[in-house]
């Protein structure tokens, strides 16, 4: 498939269609503060971005030995909307270069669906994919595992190989390699703000990275 066009394209969300990892990274590594996980934001970027809530308390509970108090997880879920709903915007250029595809999409992301919908939805992205939107709420297990684009790709009934995926961290590049899919770097999101950024994403399985969606037509053609 490398090279051919594919029939679906996959988009996951947070750092990829809407800018909102440096929000919601920053308000998750005040949370861990404050229940004494003794750990900085860039750890949190490193460690974290792309994977979800349920697997990120496990491995602070299994690291630190802290595991998260009674609704602790629900109040860092609502700080983070409450911060979209100053904050959030959607990646310059993406609204256009997704009605300019031509091809069937859909969204594949570590957010629970009210996060999601409610992203989606501030940054006027959600019509863009039709009821497309599937969340790791919907699997066994969530990025790096290849449930989630295995998931999609059934659901919009395309076989994986026939997918190519748009991802932003390594845990999602991990994803879709596992589940066979082509993916393809994005590194135009707030928290990719060193040289590392393609090099991770690249290490981690993507065929090349970009990072402006003028870009996108021929990123997935070429």
């Amino acid at each position: 498939m490398a090279g051919a066009t594919p029939a679906l394209v996959i988009f996951d969300c947070d750092g990829v269609l809407v800018d909102s990892e440096p929000l919601s990274l920053a308000t998750l590594t005040a949370g861990l503060n404050r229940i004494g996980v003794p750990i900085d934001l860039e750890t949190v970027r490193n460690r974290f971005a792309g994977t979800s809530m349920v697997s990120i308390m496990g491995h602070i509970e299994r690291d630190y030995g802290i595991p998260a108090p009674e609704g602790f997880v629900d109040a860092v879920k609502a700080e983070t909307l409450a911060t979209f709903d100053r904050e959030l915007k959607a990646m310059p250029g993406v609204a256009a270069a997704i009605r300019g595809l031509d091809l069937p999409v859909c969204v594949a992301s570590s957010s629970d669906p009210v996060r999601l919908r409610h992203s989606l939805t501030l940054t006027h992205l959600l019509d863009l994919f039709s009821g497309h939107v599937f969340s790791s709420t919907q699997v066994a297990r969530g990025k790096p595992f290849p449930d989630l684009f295995l998931f999609a790709a059934e659901q919009m009934g395309e076989a994986p190989a026939s997918c190519l995926v748009i991802e932003d961290s390594v845990p999602g590049v991990t994803a879709a390699v596992a589940a066979g899919i082509r993916v393809v770097g994005f590194t135009g999101g707030g928290h990719w703000t060193h040289d590392r950024a393609g090099t991770d994403l690249l290490r981690a399985g993507a065929e090349t990275v970009f990072s402006d969606y003028l870009n996108l037509s021929k990123v997935i053609t070429d």
